[in-house]
């Protein structure tokens, strides 16, 4: 039992330092990759711990029934939130919400007006900023974002753009089957048919670059026949002039 639990602790340990090599030079001073400690976590979330500090944290035990190429992917799709900024951040939205309503419920007590307003409109204020930061569609159109800047990742370090659009669609379908979550299978969901449209766009720009190339290679080069046309006109026949009379008419 205790080196089950051994290799099991060293297994883990093992992909925590494979993922942190998967990070791009430019994140890997200031990314940190652990494990999540949680209960009931998301399989894969970033988080800001620090100023110039995040961390990546991962349910191990719902990480490992994904496959290696399914990991990567996920991983690199957390990296692409990270690089265009759009992980949840600790914000002073929270705290002047609750400020704002202390305030209100004191002022209604005290029965002051001018500061029952200030408190109500502090409330309005960091109330429409965290509407603003909890915006469905647009955390979702983040998402596919970094889902569409995870395949240009995976192109980094050696996946073709095929096998990268593949591996992040199994991903998806795997955590579709694996959320009980109705909101959050609907995510993946969402993400899963955007990243299908993007494969069909991508699948199409490749085949247009493959047939502006082989274009060239039938055509005849330009002013080819030129030559050709000048050495026929020179081997053309050329007229004879018209014969003279016989010496016998002329004489005559």
């Amino acid at each position: 039992m205790t080196s089950f639990a051994t290799a099991s602790a060293r297994a883990e340990m093992n992909e925590l330092r494979r993922l942190k090599t998967l990070l791009p030079p430019e994140l890997q001073s200031w990314v940190i990759v652990e494990a999540t400690t949680e209960v009931n976590p998301p399989i894969i979330r970033s988080e800001e711990i620090g100023r110039d500090e995040v961390e990546i944290q991962i349910d191990l035990a719902k990480w490992e029934n994904l496959s290696l190429d399914q990991r990567n992917l996920m991983f690199w799709h957390e990296v692409a939130r990270i690089q265009d900024d759009t992980i949840p951040k600790e914000g002073w939205e929270m705290a002047a919400l609750a400020i704002g309503l202390g305030g209100a419920v004191g002022e209604l007590w005290v029965q002051d007006g001018l500061l029952l307003i200030l408190a109500l409109a502090l409330c309005g204020v960091s109330g429409y900023r965290l509407w603003q930061k909890n915006n469905g569609e647009k955390t979702m159109q983040a998402a596919i974002d970094a889902d569409e800047k995870a395949v240009s990742l995976a192109t980094r370090f050696g996946y073709s753009v095929p096998n990268a659009y593949k591996s992040l669609g199994s991903a998806l379908k795997a955590l579709i089957e694996q959320t009980p979550n109705r909101r959050a299978r609907k995510t993946y969901e969402n993400r899963l048919q955007a990243l299908r449209r993007s494969a069909s766009k991508a699948k199409a720009k490749m085949q247009n670059e493959k047939k502006g190339k082989a274009a060239p290679e039938g055509q005849q080069p330009p002013f080819e026949n030129a030559p050709a046309e000048e050495s026929d006109r020179e081997q053309a026949p050329r007229r004879r002039p018209p014969r003279r009379k016989n010496l016998q008419q002329r004489q005559s």
